[in-house]
């Protein structure tokens, strides 16, 4: 099954192409190894995403790996980037982004037209999006600059703070609710992506900043690639208080296909089943609507379950949801019209 074509919240990429592990070329081509390039988007039914340009902190992967494999961790958060290096890395992101489509590899889309023509050819659709907005000025130039260069999405934080607010760190059980709310900062961005139309997103963000961006956003609230925490109840799930607010504010959540936040030990392991998954996307329907859930994998910056193992395995997980009884209509929902919808919404025509 490779249709309905699958858009997605969230993906890294970019920061493949920043190490230098992968090549624009490469990408286009077909990579040996990573999660997504355009031969595998193409047998999987893979219409695009938002693109994630991010700052990495520095972190020993293989301790992360390890720490996170206990009944229970929780790792400490990242001291925060300096907006001058944030902002080197954020615009090199963005030329590999705009090298991607030169290479023939993607379509940046600007608009709701634009992204609803891409999803259905052979290029990925990619939106710019800026996860964690270290690289933003207080005065928000660089912010309006970015917007003239296609940015359409932005999350305040990754999981580490910046002078906008707060993220939540890696821990398992927890909430998000963890540490203050948006600074007078965080707050100015918000009402300054909403007049720029930039969608806002709250993955990562931690709790009492996702009530101030409800208090204060005339958009729907999104979380792009995120889970139940009645599932598996980790500090990067959303709980069901949140997700009441997103589901009145006409809003979206992209499940993560990252394996520590479908399983319910929080166990940084791919071998499970896709029923985990089911069970979110059960529970997040139940109380934002089948109109409100999308998919948000991660693909590229997280460990995701091997029965879908990269793009190529897309196919996987619509024979889950057919296997789960759900119907032609919703499927495409699900795997597309739903991010429109909202975007339709967030963006205006």
């Amino acid at each position: 099954m490779t249709s309905p074509p699958i858009f997605d919240g969230h993906n890294d990429l970019i920061l493949r192409l920043l190490r230098g592990t992968a090549t624009p070329e490469g990408v286009t081509a077909g990579l040996e190894d990573g999660h997504i390039d355009l031969p595998r988007a193409q047998a999987g039914g893979f219409g695009g995403g938002f693109f994630a340009i991010y700052v990495p902190s520095p972190v020993d992967k293989d301790a992360k790996a390890e720490e996170m494999s206990h009944p229970s961790y929780d790792l400490p958060l990242p001291a925060q980037i300096p907006q001058p290096e944030a902002l080197r890395i954020t615009l090199e992101g963005a030329d590999a982004l705009e090298a991607l489509e030169a290479a023939g590899a993607l379509t940046i889309c600007r608009s709701v037209a634009e992204l609803e023509a891409a999803i259905h050819a052979p290029k990925m659709a990619a939106i710019m999006h800026i996860e964690g907005a270290e690289a933003i000025d207080p005065e928000f130039e660089i912010l309006h600059q970015m917007h003239a260069r296609s940015l359409r999405s932005l999350g305040p934080v990754w999981s580490r703070p910046t002078i906008f607010g707060n993220g939540v760190p890696f821990r398992f059980p927890s909430t998000g609710d963890i540490g203050d709310g948006l600074s007078e900062h965080g707050k100015r961005l918000v009402a300054e992506c909403n007049a720029l139309k930039i969608m806002i997103d709250l993955s990562h963000l931690n709790e009492k900043g996702m009530d101030d961006v409800a208090a204060i956003s005339d958009a729907p609230l999104v979380a792009t690639h995120s889970n139940a925490y009645a599932v598996t109840p980790h500090s990067r799930n959303l709980t069901d208080r949140q997700l009441s607010q997103i589901a009145q504010s006409d809003g979206m959540v992209g499940i993560n296909f990252a394996s520590a936040f479908l399983r319910p030990d929080g166990q940084m392991d791919s071998d499970f089943s896709l029923d985990v998954m089911m069970r979110h996307l059960d529970h997040l329907v139940k109380i934002l609507g089948e109109d409100r859930v999308g998919f948000g994998s991660d693909f590229d910056g997280a460990l995701v379950p091997k029965d879908i193992g990269s793009v190529a395995g897309l196919p996987a997980l619509r024979q889950a949801m057919v296997d789960h009884g759900i119907g032609d209509e919703m499927m495409e929902k699900l795997c597309y019209r739903n991010w429109l919808r909202v975007l339709r919404k967030t963006w205006g025509a």
